[in-house]
């Protein structure tokens, strides 16, 4: 089947919290814990606020396969046209990947990389020339590599102060499109 990709509405919210309850388990499996921690999603009011308010400015994307009546859920991305406030900001207007996430039942079907290109047809879309993302730039920086290998460039390091826990340490990236 081919996955097709949508604009994510209020009730896709428990699903797409439950996809990231899995991957923080399986993070977790894997003594990786330093990127989201070992809090669930869908008990972390802070995460389902975030996840709902991307839903309803219509930032998060679906991928999905599968019939309509009961489709998949793959991986989500939230695109928007303003970065955090923990990085640096950007030298013209851009598209911003606020979050990507992929299933764990979709492991080796280069889900993150469909999720990728539709951003990059969002942002030529809009006319935008810059894609910027950051990610987890800790441990072994298997993340950080990932995007690289997707075509981001590495603009610099950061760390995120957080209160009663450990700073977080990221990459902020960017790709460059052709029109």
């Amino acid at each position: 089947m081919t996955a097709r990709i949508r604009i994510a509405e209020a009730d896709d919210a428990a699903a797409v919290l439950r996809m990231f309850d899995g991957i923080v388990e399986w993070l977790e499996s894997l003594g990786r814990t330093g990127q989201w921690g070992t809090d669930r999603w869908s008990q972390t009011p802070q995460q389902v606020e975030r996840l709902t308010g991307q839903i309803e400015r219509g930032e998060l994307r679906i991928a999905e396969e599968g019939p309509a009546h009961a489709p998949e859920l793959l991986g989500v991305i939230a695109l928007s046209e303003k970065c955090g406030t923990y990085v640096s900001p950007p030298p013209e207007p851009e598209l911003y990947i606020n979050l990507l996430g992929t299933s764990r039942a979709a492991k080796g079907r280069d889900i993150g990389g469909l999720l990728l290109a539709h951003a990059r047809a969002e942002a030529r879309r809009r006319g935008l020339r810059l894609l910027r993302v950051d990610c987890y730039a800790g441990g072994d920086r298997r993340l950080n590599r990932w995007y690289v290998d997707q075509g981001f460039t590495e603009v610099g390091p950061f760390v995120v102060q957080r209160t009663g826990r450990p700073d977080w340490p990221g990459m902020l990236l960017q790709e460059y499109l052709d029109s």
